[in-house]
């Protein structure tokens, strides 16, 4: 099992300072780093202050100069925001700069907010269509002397220029329906999945999508499947349900820019009471408790051994979470002192 990072800048309040936000950033990526984890993940989105992120690869280029062991991988660029030429050509780059570290996700995007904004009238299915007509494309154009002809796109004969430093870049497919899956599958991806808020029942639906995709095309040699969840490693119980408490907020917000019906100012979403937040039962700190990988280390072990015997090649903490840096710091420090271990 390899263990992984997935992080943003979060902005939850008009007073934080965006560069401390980002140093903050860096040092647990910093923590990763020489903790032994196998990769760090960060996003790419737009207008956002809940998670600050308007280009992966620049991130993760100065990451490139800030880590040495890690590997660097956009989690995810959203396909219909890029040109495949230009996509093709900046990742490329960062892979050289970075030592041939770079793994690119790439997913349709989520946020109505975002295609409002960035590209007015998309929706998610012609979004959808877009990554994975942008796949191909990156895959020819790095070879060399691609011409496209596609329902979105068209070009004459291009190369990538740079090319990728690694012989094959790998690419992250982010699914969810069979269908994503088995164009994963089918195009040589690897594939990152989320359960959201749900329980483990959905850890393992997800695996059973992506088996039942390699199970479809054998002659595909089988790819990495990466499962990315919110993860506390908490000192004490009381400790694990303040963790709680704060993936309660994180998701109601969530929730709330998914639904794209509260007012944003200055990038940040109107403030939801507790009553509203109450209505939403499904991300109350009790089920989030129960869903999510909270907990003191042995109970943090054992399920992420669950998620080790389904099947799952990586394991990417969201850190994403509403609490203050020095509570994440400290999960994450206890995180590779006291579950790492338990998987060498």
């Amino acid at each position: 099992m390899k263990f992984s990072l997935f992080v943003h800048m979060e902005r939850i309040d008009p007073g934080q300072s965006e560069a401390q936000l980002y140093e903050e950033m860096v040092e647990l990526c910093r923590i990763a780093d020489e903790g032994g984890f196998h990769a760090i993940w960060t996003g790419e989105h737009h207008g956002m202050a809940f998670t600050i992120a308007p280009n992966p690869l620049l991130n993760l280029v100065d990451l490139a100069r800030r880590t040495k062991n890690v590997r660097l991988g956009t989690g995810t660029v959203i396909a219909p925001f890029w040109h495949p030429i230009k996509l093709a050509g900046e990742a490329a780059m960062a892979d050289i700069i970075s030592g041939g570290r770079i793994d690119l996700g790439v997913a349709r995007g989520a946020y109505g907010f975002e295609y409002e904004r960035v590209s007015p009238g998309l929706d998610a299915w012609t979004a959808g269509q877009k990554m994975r007509e942008m796949i191909p494309a990156l895959k020819g154009l790095w070879a060399g002397d691609y011409a496209h002809d596609g329902q979105f796109w068209q070009f004459p004969k291009t190369t990538s220029c740079p090319r990728p430093l690694q012989a094959e870049l790998p690419i992250w497919v982010a699914a969810r329906d069979p269908n994503s899956h088995e164009f994963a599958v089918a195009n040589g991806c690897n594939v990152q999945v989320t359960p959201m808020a749900a329980g483990d029942e959905e850890v393992q639906s997800l695996m059973d999508k992506f088996n039942a995709a390699c199970a479809k095309f054998p002659d595909k040699k089988r790819p990495q499947i990466m499962c990315l969840r919110h993860t506390y490693v908490a000192d004490s119980e009381d400790d694990a349900m303040q963790g709680a408490r704060d993936l309660s907020v994180f998701f109601n917000y969530f929730a709330a820019w998914f639904r794209n019906d509260r007012p944003i100012d200055g990038g940040l979403i109107a403030e939801m009471s507790a009553a509203e937040m109450e209505a939403f039962p499904q991300y109350s700190a009790e089920v989030l408790r129960k869903n999510h990988i909270v907990g003191q280390p042995a109970e943090v072990i054992d399920r992420v051994k669950s998620y080790q015997a389904m099947g799952y090649d990586e394991f990417s903490i969201w850190i994403d979470s509403m609490m203050p840096f020095e509570r994440k710091k400290a999960s994450l420090e206890r995180f590779i002192k006291d579950v790492m271990p338990a998987f060498a």
